[in-house]
């Protein structure tokens, strides 16, 4: 049986003062224990983050992470090893903003994610189709290849120790979600085309949904049989939202 997860990007928000009371909000959160629970805050105050949640069952992880493993010279970059030492254990992969805004190749994908786990860290790769590419009725084709140049370059068995979040790319941010059934059919898919490599890592991986979940709709989305939580963005800066939505991975 897969545990569900939930996992919140705080993307490029927050203040320190903001961040505090957040992680002050979290820590008297009664989590169910039966769901892993993460938050991703700017790589500032990673440091902040994991001390304020220290003792709590919120792991912390980073929201990017460089292409080599090791410190050196690559000015502005945070190495795997370093967020290891600042007490991360997971790392997104590809959220759509650095593939479409910053311009992120499947090649330079590839390179994160192998380092990311290198140092020990749990990627979190994330995939997802535009609005254009959805209407033009490339869902599945756009979202298999993206997840084909992970397993092409490094293998199946990295996925053992991955979670993949689907997201699409038109319902992040934007207040429009895909129906509980439409991101199914993609998740469906996914774990098809993983078990066509290997049953056993289709059958272990986590598959988590992101775009635009609340509390609302949470519970609708999660109790999909191939959708094993989610990655929240916007509601997860506000600590009862995030909770409610925990809860209903829960439930």
């Amino acid at each position: 049986m897969r545990r569900k997860m939930v996992a919140g990007n705080w993307k490029m928000h927050g203040t320190g003062a903001s961040v505090d009371e957040l992680t002050k909000s979290l820590k008297v959160i009664d989590f169910p224990v039966n769901i892993d629970v993460a938050v991703f805050p700017p790589s500032l105050y990673i440091g902040k983050v994991v001390e304020a949640l220290r003792g709590t069952p919120v792991a912390v992880g980073a929201q990017n992470v460089a292409r080599q493993p090791e410190q050196g010279a690559l000015t502005g970059e945070i190495a795997s090893s370093q967020l290891v030492d600042a007490g991360c254990t997971l790392v997104l992969v590809g959220h759509s903003e650095r593939r479409q805004v910053l311009g992120e190749s499947d090649g330079e994908l590839c390179l994160k994610f192998a380092a990311a786990q290198q140092a020990g860290l749990v990627p979190v790769l994330c995939i997802g189709e535009t609005l254009q590419q959805r209407e033009a009725g490339e869902t599945l084709a756009v979202v298999g290849q993206q997840l084909t140049s992970i397993i092409d370059a490094l293998g199946i068995e990295v996925l053992k120790q991955a979670v993949i979040a689907y997201e699409p790319v038109w319902a992040i941010g934007t207040g429009l979600t895909a129906t509980p059934e439409q991101a199914q059919e993609v998740h469906a898919a996914i774990r098809a085309q993983l078990a066509a490599r290997n049953a056993e890592v289709a059958q272990g991986a986590r598959l988590l949904y992101g775009g635009s979940v609340k509390a609302a709709n949470a519970a609708d989305l999660f109790s999909m049989p191939d959708i094993d939580g989610g990655l929240i963005g916007g509601a997860s800066l506000n600590a009862d939202e995030f909770g409610a939505i925990c809860r209903a991975a829960g439930n």
